[in-house]
């Protein structure tokens, strides 16, 4: 079933309360997907490519990883822990850096990777896993937020959302794509690299790879329309935006509201609810294959 939960503040007086507002919104959609939750918060950096990893074992060494890491691609490398995952900071190339992790570290799932976006997930009750990673103390300018309930896999912290394959770019998605296998291959041909079964983090890595050759984020996803073939609601952030896509039939659940302030999206009305100044918001089902986004770029 699954619950989405998206917030894009347009307010820079809400920054500060970003991660506060994401989590009331998780905590409504906790009986829509209690097997597990994750989220992805958009916020500042010092510009040097950030990477958020998950050890597998829970008995990684972190430090150790950095180290080998930075003498491998000579760059500078320094890392934090929290909880079973880690927040390294590197001066090396973003995608480089992911795939020697990949390559050389196989306890560990690069969860995210940019200069902005760091994503956090984990098995167990959503609110739960909101407080281990600290959400409501998180500021930032925009989140997207997940809970799943595991129907076709096993429950996994690697198979929670979001997913996330290209910089500053994730994905969380409601329903089943009936073409995900033959579009990994596609995908891992051109350079693409997997890291999970899951079928939402092939339509991460598709809208990651088209706009990595040069697309915009409406363009990736009017690809996405003719491309991924099921039923889903997506909804995507990527360094300065916020979109949501359902498919041309749409029979999964989405509800947007927008302020002045903020745009909010969820799969059921009542994680909206909570938001500031939600009276007056206008409040609309998004349109089957209609490209809803939202950016603060100039």
């Amino acid at each position: 079933m699954c619950g989405i939960a998206g917030l894009f503040l347009k307010n820079e007086a809400l920054h500060a309360d970003l991660g506060r507002l994401t989590a009331l919104m998780l905590h409504e959609m906790c009986d829509r997907g209690p097997d597990s939750a994750g989220f992805a918060v958009y916020g500042g950096g010092d510009g040097r490519a950030k990477l958020v990893l998950l050890s597998k074992t829970g008995e990684t060494d972190f430090p150790a990883l950095a180290t080998r890491m930075g003498a491998a691609l000579g760059a500078a490398a320094d890392i934090g822990t929290l909880r079973d995952h880690a927040v390294l900071r590197t001066d090396a190339e973003g995608r480089a850096a992911r795939a020697w992790i990949i390559e050389n570290a196989p306890d560990v799932t690069v969860l995210s990777l940019g200069t902005s976006i760091e994503v956090f997930k984990g098995v167990g009750d959503p609110d739960r896993v909101a407080a281990d990673f600290g959400l409501a103390g998180r500021g930032g300018t925009h989140a997207i937020a997940h809970t799943r309930m595991a129907t076709e896999s096993a429950i996994t912290t690697t198979g929670s959302h979001p997913f996330s394959t290209g910089a500053d770019t994730c994905l969380v998605h409601n329903g089943s794509l009936s073409n995900h296998n033959n579009l990994r291959e596609v995908l891992a041909a051109q350079g693409e690299r997997f890291q999970t079964e899951n079928d939402s983090e092939v339509a991460a890595a598709y809208l990651a790879h088209r706009m990595g050759e040069g697309d915009t984020l409406d363009e990736a996803l009017r690809g996405a329309l003719r491309d991924l073939d099921g039923f889903y609601t997506f909804a995507i952030g990527t360094k300065d935006g916020f979109a949501v896509l359902r498919d041309p039939i749409a029979c999964k659940p989405a509800v947007i509201a927008e302020t002045d302030d903020w745009v909010a999206m969820a799969s059921e009305f009542r994680a909206i609810a909570p938001l500031p100044g939600v009276e007056t918001a206008r409040i609309w089902e998004p349109e089957p294959a209609r490209i809803y986004s939202w950016s603060h770029a100039a």
